[in-house]
């Protein structure tokens, strides 16, 4: 399976004080060896609220894709070592294998809790970041993100997608109710209670579209966390699968009628619809859109079986992207614009992850022999893929790099969680 190629540069002495940059790209992986200590707590500090961050801040390291995060069991320095290069024995770090070592200081000053973190490179000592961020002292997961986030950015020099938000559904007896949280599944907030709410998808401005059928048909419904639910779509058998634009000013989706599915595209209130396929006895569903907004993906049974298309976002140019099996489905378009994830049933009638290449038609595996594997979501940046597994039983949210490597399970308590979408934008805190 392709992997990452993770190579540390030195950018020229005049630019960027000569910090170091992940390159993520090729095929040759090797992730940075990071060494992460637990928070120092100053005097006065709230131990469950340091607690918290710190299982935020480590999940978020271990699922970047980019760390190799060292065991803390393993660690020889002196649990009291200081923060500045000065008080660090950085034989001690090398000797576990360490090439980084990141440390953060948490302090309460009233209602905010504040973080300090700092970056060494340890085989010269030399400290290469030092920020500080803060935060409400209720919010300690919101403290670690953005930390994660400044170190993540040093090293790539793009946005992290631990500050992003994503929507999904929670399948609870005969309900299916729509919940928009953290990326981690975390602080997660419900946006309907009881009912039937499936396939949500979130805007760049964080409203959240779903098919409900809360007036007992599936109509296309669009929510603000904490807003009102305004039906947009409710024409037709059936209007689902729904997708905004990345500009947030359209909308894509499904309507079924008679013996058809066509896929429609209008402005992010409903009007303006205009079916842009035209198959009279086919179905066509799924839409999801190119990060420019110039082209759709969607799945066509028109060959024969669900296969994945390419449009223009008016319909034109048509063309077949995935040749292989018999039964793909849920595509999502990354945002770099270069794969479409979806998910097929393979030859066990096992449904499993698969990426294809949109000019060269590649196709790569992402998962398999591990339950059923469904549903895949990018984040913001294009670097990771959410999806739902039943792996561990039952219906739980993962996460795995592009290339189907590092694959974690969010932590979210037990219980049946399907069909994530991950935000196009993140969300502004």
């Amino acid at each position: 399976m392709k992997a990452l190629l993770l190579s540390l540069l030195l950018v020229p002495a005049l630019v960027l004080a000569q910090a170091p940059v992940i390159e993520i790209s090729g095929a040759n992986f090797r992730p940075l060896p990071l060494a992460s200590p637990a928070p120092t707590l100053q005097e006065g500090g709230d131990k469950k609220a340091a607690g918290v961050f710190d299982t935020a801040f480590s999940y978020d390291l271990a699922a970047s894709g980019i760390f190799q995060v060292l065991d803390r069991a393993g660690f020889t320095a002196d649990a009291k070592e200081g923060m500045t290069a000065a008080s660090i024995n950085f034989s001690r770090w090398a000797d576990v294998g360490a090439e980084s070592l990141v440390k953060v200081s948490l302090a309460q000053d009233g209602g905010r809790l504040r973080g300090e973190l700092r970056l060494f490179n340890v085989a010269t000592g030399h400290e290469d970041l030092k920020v500080a961020k803060d935060a409400p002292a209720n919010e300690p997961r919101q403290l670690a993100h953005a930390l994660a986030d400044a170190l993540y950015r040093h090293f790539t020099r793009e946005a992290s997608p631990f500050l992003s938000r994503i929507t999904y559904v929670r399948k609870a007896g005969a309900n299916r109710d729509v919940y928009v949280a953290d990326w981690d599944g975390m602080g997660a907030q419900a946006l309907t209670k009881g009912g039937t709410h499936i396939l949500p998808t979130l805007s760049p401005s964080g409203q959240v579209a779903y098919t409900s059928y809360r007036k007992n048909r599936p109509d296309i419904y669009v929510q603000s966390p904490g807003g009102e639910a305004k039906a947009v779509v409710t024409d037709g058998q059936m209007a689902t699968g729904v997708a905004f634009s990345p500009d947030g000013k359209r909308i894509a989706y499904a309507l079924a009628e008679g013996e058809s599915a066509q896929i429609y595209v209008a402005a992010v209130d409903g009007s303006g619809a205009k079916a842009i396929t035209d198959t009279p006895y086919g179905l066509n569903t799924s839409p999801t859109w190119s990060p420019d907004g110039k082209r759709i993906a969607f799945v066509s049974n028109r060959g024969g079986s669900p296969q994945v298309y390419v449009m223009g976002a008016d319909g034109s140019g048509v063309k077949r992207l995935t040749f292989q099996g018999n039964y793909n489905q849920t595509p999502d378009w990354s945002p770099r614009g270069d794969l479409i994830a979806f998910t097929a049933r393979d030859e066990r009638n096992a449904f499993d992850l698969f990426t294809v290449n949109v000019e060269t038609g590649k196709v790569t595996r992402l998962t398999q022999d591990q339950g059923n594997n469904e549903e895949p979501t990018f984040s913001p940046n294009g670097r990771l893929i959410m999806f739902s597994s039943s792996r561990n039983g039952g219906a739980h949210l993962w996460v795995m790099t592009a290339e189907g490597n590092n694959q974690l399970p969010l932590p979210m308590e037990k219980g049946n969680w399907l069909t994530p979408d991950w935000g196009i934008a993140p969300a502004a805190k």
